[in-house]
């Protein structure tokens, strides 16, 4: 079986450089995907990888 590799909100947030704080908005609004193993959040490496491909996708446009 492969290995699966997770990381924890604080590994996320050092990993992109941002806060703990963004982190947890970004899995709570979906895009950052993640799951709960019993009291924490969990992020697989692939997902992390692709969310730091994307980043947040910011739907604001200048001037609307």
């Amino acid at each position: 079986m492969t290995e699966i590799k997770l990381f924890t909100p604080a590994e996320c947030a050092k990993i992109l450089r941002v806060t703990r704080r963004s982190v947890y908005g970004y899995i709570k609004s979906g895009r950052l995907k993640s799951a709960k193993m019993g009291r924490e959040w969990r992020v697989t490496e692939e997902h992390l990888r692709e969310f730091a491909n994307t980043g947040t996708k910011n739907n604001y446009l200048p001037g609307e």
